[in-house]
């Protein structure tokens, strides 16, 4: 151990006693406290002079500088000079030297200390004008906490030995001033061409846009080859056009009101211009190809950070082979909602989980001071809006959006130490907002302060042309003549686009991983799809799957699982997980990919799956899928205890991979509650809003077995009621060969939807909820499934249902010999079989129509039907539990009453 860690270490009675000892016998003490005593010169002049020390007191001093040091480290960043219009909260204890047990005295002393920050031996005076510069300028950096010593010297030696203070060439600075220069002029432009029009300016943090540039240029040199942004409306204009490369032309037409050009069969309603997504590709300065992306997000503001993840996931999964290093996250928060926003805390503790990481994110906060109209000290609790970053250790730096070339230093230090360390990095923008939350909203109203400091407060352009100006770098015809040639050149692209009758996409959907897809098309929606397998393929692939390794020991349940699937073979009864599992091993056997989140879903919440087995005696893990071929793209995680994230990260997935089936899996079906957002915002409007399909399968078990209220329902009424123009699928099937051909139905057809299937609970076991071989391979997927047990002359009441309840109803027609009541399954709600029931009616002539469902009147599919059927030649009456404030009753009598009344009404004609 070196004399200065002894220094940090110890503290002054604890060397005064070792130096008495020392000086009444050296060997009373360590050896290396020997040399220390024996070599270290204590309290040198300034003249450079010096004299032994007869006293430890020098020797204190020199922990005070260590301790000051160390201090400036971990708390340097609370007296920054990082907001650009007004002053700092104020904290104690301070950075004064007699803080440190140091006064103006020591000026001119020189300390050894000064090794520490690679000074040598240097004056007090030195040693504290380097730390103030390096820790309390423009950037504040937090990184202290962080349980690593290599990356905190990494972090330290970095920015001591530069300062902090960015050293960049002229051609680097006239890079940074021309992107500064389209920031705030376009920003400009915008609001003298298009007054009163929302357009949610980044002014007051323009300096965002040459950092991206720079974040871009640097990760390039780096081995980044893309990078995929998520962001809220905040800046996104500047964004798309100053980053991204979308043409001023067609933002200024998005402004002018033009719609895009759009084909007649396929809804589309489009989004506002600040929601829209991008992707384009740019060539760095050095050569280099760069894809972006800029993912489509709604007003929900941080929905979008789990979006981003899953998509960059995805690209290293499908793209990159694993290699994280090639493509970086950028996310962008405003400072309220990253602070308030719960999926900011969801997104963030996914980050190292194998089944979600993405080789670290690059955080940029743009810091308003302000959230809509409410002041940020009402905003948090915590110090900064950023102190998120601590939950996974990930560094911070908080800087002057006033001074651009900081924000550019510090931002390419993060993406230097993500690519280093794999790990999240955040950026403070400390900025404001030139105007209100919108350009019509008044700020003053709230902030009359601020908004005062705010007029006065010149725009970050005209800072940093003073700033050049002043070196000699430019002068200020310059900087004039690069406003004027931009400012023509979007006026040109105004005029052209006051011209223009239709937008043209500039970069289609179906291109890239979605080449030789399609948009779904009306007449689509009821066209079958080949699902079916041979029956020599379906039995070999349910052998190897099933057949478990005997030189590794498994729980002897866990073989009697695999024992009873092998017998399914013999006496041809596949149960709910032989039929999903085969699903899968037939579509891996195809060469498409599987990928499976959620909680608990390797074993499965009903203990069904079985996917994922763990040996007794270790914690070694065996998976039957990987046995088959196509094996190694079988993929299943389980999740953290969170639906909102992961929901949005498997829709992020599935949208950059459309030949993996994508699924998420609730727990319960009623928690997909918290992942609303995700499913109203993106999963059945995003094709919609933004024309980008979707293939994500959702599985929410559903079921009214007496559970209670919390655990019974997965809420159908509430998907039905988004669905529209064909945007998704919903369905509740009753046998393990539909739910086959219905999973592999979503990657045999040429085009993509959402599915959100009603699984199963109690019918994971059932003994009638079984299929034979040949449900499997010459069938496909039956939207509606007749009764082939009656005659139709005879039947005198048709009772349509759906799911579960089915058994039942099933149970009591069986009991009672009942003829004269059909059952007919409906296994996809929507979109609905208008044929097929079409085809019930004529068949079913003389009989009445009954909707029976098991959901209370107000719940289920029946509100839906209701609605659909409504004035048609379908007569449908129902027959439901009343309706109701909760789901279900947490009385198990009561349960089984309501129930039997059900199947009892069914029945009575």
């Amino acid at each position: 151990m070196d004399k200065l860690t002894y220094l940090s270490n110890a503290d002054s009675g604890y060397i005064d006693s070792l130096y008495q000892a020392y000086k009444e016998d050296p060997n009373a003490v360590d050896v290396s406290w020997q040399k220390f005593f024996e070599g270290f010169e204590f309290g040198q002049t300034a003249e450079g002079g010096s004299a032994p020390a007869e006293t430890p007191e020098q020797a204190i001093k020199e922990i005070n500088v260590l301790n000051m040091i160390n201090g400036y480290r971990d708390r340097g960043h609370l007296f920054t000079e990082t907001n650009p219009v007004r002053e700092r909260r104020k904290y104690f204890p301070g950075k004064e030297l007699e803080t440190f047990g140091l006064s103006e005295a020591d000026l001119d002393t020189v300390f050894n200390a000064g090794v520490e920050v690679g000074l040598g031996q240097a004056k007090l005076r030195d040693i504290r004008q380097l730390i103030e510069d390096t820790y309390c300028r423009s950037i504040g950096a937090e990184f202290r906490y962080i349980r690593h010593p290599e990356k905190i010297k990494f972090l330290q030696d970095k920015m001591e030995a530069d300062r902090n203070t960015p050293q960049f060439s002229l051609d680097g600075k006239k890079r940074i001033l021309k992107k500064l220069n389209e920031a705030v002029i376009f920003e400009s432009f915008l609001g003298t061409k298009f007054l009163g029009q929302k357009r949610f300016s980044l002014e007051g943090a323009e300096s965002l846009i040459p950092a991206l540039d720079s974040v871009i240029q640097k990760g390039s040199s780096l081995g980044i080859e893309e990078f995929v942004i998520g962001m809220a409306h905040r800046g996104r204009l500047n964004v798309l056009t100053n980053v991204m490369g979308k043409s001023y032309k067609t933002i200024f037409s998005e402004f002018e009101g033009k719609m895009y050009e759009a084909d007649p069969e396929i809804q589309f309603g489009g989004d506002v211009k600040y929601h829209l997504g991008f992707s384009s590709d740019i060539t760095s300065q050095d050569g280099k190809n760069i894809h972006l992306s800029l993912a489509p997000n709604p007003s929900h503001l941080e929905t979008v950070d789990g979006v981003a993840e899953g998509m960059v996931r995805s690209k290293i999964d499908l793209k990159y082979e694993g290699d994280s290093s090639k493509i970086a996250p950028i996310l962008i928060h405003g400072d309220a909602a990253v602070a308030a926003q719960g999926i900011v805390y969801e997104t963030i503790q996914m980050s190292k989980l194998d089944g979600y990481k993405t080789g670290g994110t690059i955080h940029i906060v743009i810091n308003n001071q302000v959230g809509f109209t409410t002041n940020y000290k009402d905003a948090r609790s915590s110090t900064y809006c950023t102190d998120i970053a601590k939950v996974t250790l990930s560094p911070v730096f908080h800087v002057n959006g006033d001074d651009v070339e900081a924000l550019v230093y510090a931002i390419n230090l993060a993406v230097e130490y993500r690519q280093k360390y794999k790990t999240d990095v955040f950026i403070d923008l400390l900025g404001y907002r030139r105007y209100g939350h919108n350009e019509a909203d008044e700020p003053k109203f709230t902030q009359p302060s601020l908004y005062k400091l705010i007029e006065k407060h010149p725009n970050t352009l005209a800072i940093y042309v003073k700033k050049l100006v002043d070196q000699g770098s430019i002068d200020i015809d310059f900087a004039k003549l690069l406003e004027k040639d931009f400012r023509a050149v979007l006026q040109e692209r105004l005029d052209e686009a006051k011209k223009v009758e239709q937008i043209s996409e500039e970069r289609p959907m179906f291109a890239g991983a979605w080449k030789g897809l399609r948009p779904a098309r009306a007449a689509d929606i009821g066209t079958s799809a080949e699902t079916k397998v041979s029956k020599d393929l379906f039995v070999k692939l349910a052998k190897e799957m099933n057949s478990l390794p005997k030189d590794k020991k498994f729980f002897r349940k866990i073989t009697k699982v695999f024992e009873d699937r092998l017998k399914m073979i013999d006496s041809d009864k596949y149960d709910w997980a032989m039929g999903e599992l085969m699903a899968y091993a037939t579509l891996l056997n195809e060469d498409y990919g599987i990928r499976i989140s959620g909680q608990d879903v390797q074993r499965g919440t009903f203990s069904h799956r079985h996917a994922v087995v763990t040996l007794e005696d270790s914690d070694e893990t065996y998976t039957p899928l990987a046995k088959v071929k196509g094996g190694e793209k079988f993929n299943i995680y389980n999740s953290l205890l969170s639906e909102y994230a992961v929901l949005a990260f498997e829709y992020g997935y599935a949208s950059v991979n459309p030949n993996t089936l994508t699924i998420w899996e609730a727990q319960f079906g009623d928690f997909a509650n918290g992942a609303q957002i995700v499913f109203d915002q993106y999963i059945s409007s995003g094709e919609t809003k933004w024309k980008r399909s979707n293939g994500l399968v959702m599985l929410l078990p559903h079921g009214m077995e007496g559970q209670g209220p919390e655990h019974s329902s997965c809420r159908i009424e509430r998907y039905l009621e988004l669905c529209a123009n064909n945007n998704m699928i919903v369905a509740n099937c009753t046998t393990p060969a539909n739910y086959f051909h219905m999973l592999r139905r979503q990657l045999h057809r040429e085009f993509r939807k959402p599915l959100i299937v009603a699984t199963p609970k109690s019918l994971l076991r059932h003994p009638k909820a079984v299929s034979a071989l040949t449900d499997f391979t010459e069938k496909g997927f039956q939207e509606i499934i007749d009764d082939e047990t009656v005659t139709a002359k005879s039947v005198k009441r048709v009772v349509l249902c759906s799911g579960k309840i089915y058994y039942d109803l099933l149970e009591k027609q069986e009991a009672d010999k009942r003829k004269d009541v059909a059952i007919v399954r409906v296994e996809q709600l929507y979109p609905i079989a208008h044929t097929q029931i079409e085809a019930l009616q004529k068949k079913y002539a003389k009989a009445e129509f009954v909707w029976v469902q098991e959901e209370n009147e107000n719940m289920g599919a029946w509100p839906y039907y209701c609605r659909k059927f409504r004035g048609s030649s379908l007569d449908l009456k129902y027959i439901a539990r009343p309706e109701s404030g909760s789901p279900a009753t947490g009385y198990m009598k009561q349960h089984v009453a309501q129930q039997t009344e059900i199947i009892n009404k069914a029945f009575e004609i």
